[in-house]
């Protein structure tokens, strides 16, 4: 099984979006594929996968089953909350404690790749996941904007050091115009390339800004799993990484 790290340096990047897509793009090319959502504070897969209303999940052979959403297998803490609203007001051993239960005793069965959705940063949960799992690759998402990259290359740094192999996604890219059919670089235009080079890194692609790719997230429907432009991008995207991997 190969462990994925999706990262970023900054929330607000689409990190979880990609995580997300990643997860249901692999899967959609007939791969085993588990997503774990590791970002204690701010959970966000089960509302973009659609199962924002799971409350508790089962338990067999003393092992917690994960929910199976088309094939992809998830987990995450807000199944555990009494509701959406609730904060995890938690120090950093209950995140490494929680962490190590739901990496430890999941049943995940056989699988091919396990991406895992990290919160923003190089914290606690960052580190904790990076000794329990001992993940092979890091998928860090970055916008276009040096102010986005200046937190990105700490990612980069954490995820190198801690001898994964580093790829660079740029995601909310380009805006094509609906009207004109122009393309608009609202954030700007090649950072994400740029940082890869700077670092020695493999640059997998960008991925457009796009209001379908809102719309699939508030909808809790991934995009790659509809036919569109941002769709056939991603998975693009995602052969680069399968042929590297």
């Amino acid at each position: 099984m190969k462990k994925i790290l999706v990262m970023s340096g900054k929330g607000g990047v689409g990190k979880s979006t990609v995580a997300v897509n990643l997860a249901f793009a692999l899967a959609k090319k007939g791969y085993k594929v588990g997503l774990l959502d590791a970002d204690i504070h701010g959970p966000t897969v089960p509302k973009l996968v659609g199962i924002e209303g799971v409350k508790g999940l089962e338990v067999e052979d003393n092992k917690i089953k994960p929910i199976d959403v088309n094939g992809v297998k998830v987990i995450s803490i807000g199944f555990f909350l009494p509701s959406k609203d609730t904060p995890v007001v938690w120090r950093g051993p209950m995140k490494h404690k929680f962490l190590e239960q739901i990496t430890n005793d999941v049943k995940w069965g056989d699988l091919d790749f396990l991406v895992i959705d990290c919160p923003p940063g190089t914290g606690d949960e960052v580190i904790s996941l990076t000794q329990l799992l001992n993940p092979e690759i890091a998928v860090i998402v970055t916008t276009p904007q040096s102010v986005a990259l200046e937190d990105v290359r700490k990612a980069v740094n954490f995820a190198k050091k801690a001898n994964m192999k580093v790829f660079v996604v740029e995601n909310m890219s380009g805006f094509r115009c609906p009207h004109c059919g122009n393309i608009v670089y609202i954030f700007g235009k090649g950072g994400g390339e740029q940082l890869a080079k700077e670092f020695g890194v493999k640059f997998l692609g960008a991925v457009p800004l796009d209001e379908k790719v809102m719309e699939s997230g508030e909808k809790g429907s991934p995009f790659v799993k509809e036919e569109s432009e941002t769709s056939k991008v991603f998975m693009e995207i995602v052969d680069k990484l399968i042929k590297e991997i």
